[in-house]
C-alpha cells in the first residue's frame, strides 16, 4: 500500500533562502523526527544516508535509507528518492514565490514493505511536515 501526502506552507522570505534550506540534505534530515543520524555521502550533497527508527512492530533497529536528489532546479524544485528494506520514499519540494515571500509545496509518497509502515506515515506525515516548517523558520531566524 502507498501513502501520498501533499501539504504546503508559506514563509516570509525569498525563494532563494528557502532553497538554501530545502536543497541541503542535512537540513531535511534534521527536520524529520524519526531520523536518528545521517551522513552526506558526496561532496555536492545529492546523496545521503538516513538512519530511521520507526516505532512499529517488526522493526527493532534503525533502518538505513539511501537517499538521492534526482532533480534539482535551483531555486524552485528538488525531488529526492530514498530506498530501504522497510520502505521507499519519494519527496518533492517546490518553492513558489508569493507576494509576501514563498510557499513551499511538499509531496511525499511512501511505499511500505513491512506491515505498519503506511499506517505510521499516514498518521505522522503531517507532524513531520510541521517539523520541516519549524526547522526552516528556525534556520531563517539564525541567518538574519
Amino acid at each position: 500500500m502507498t501513502v501520498r501526502v501533499e501539504r504546503s506552507f508559506e514563509v516570509d522570505t525569498s525563494p532563494e533562502r528557502v532553497w538554501e534550506f530545502i536543497a541541503d540534505p542535512e537540513f531535511r534530515a534534521r527536520a524529520i523526527s524519526v531520523v536518528r543520524e545521517y551522513s552526506v555521502d558526496d561532496p555536492d550533497g545529492r546523496r545521503a544516508t538516513w538512519h530511521v527508527a520507526l516505532p512499529i512492530p517488526f522493526v527493532t533497529k534503525t533502518i538505513p535509507i539511501q537517499t538521492e536528489d534526482l532533480i534539482r532546479r535551483p531555486p524552485e524544485y528538488v525531488k529526492f528518492a530514498g530506498t530501504s528494506s522497510v520502505f521507499d520514499v519519494t519527496g518533492e519540494h517546490e518553492i513558489v514565490e508569493t507576494e509576501d515571500g514563498s510557499r513551499l509545496e511538499n509531496t511525499f509518497v511512501v511505499d511500505g514493505n513491512v506491515p505498519g509502515v503506511e499506517r505510521f506515515f499516514r498518521r505522522n506525515l503531517d507532524d513531520e511536515l510541521e517539523n520541516l516548517r519549524t526547522e526552516l523558520e528556525a534556520q531563517l531566524r539564525t541567518q538574519r
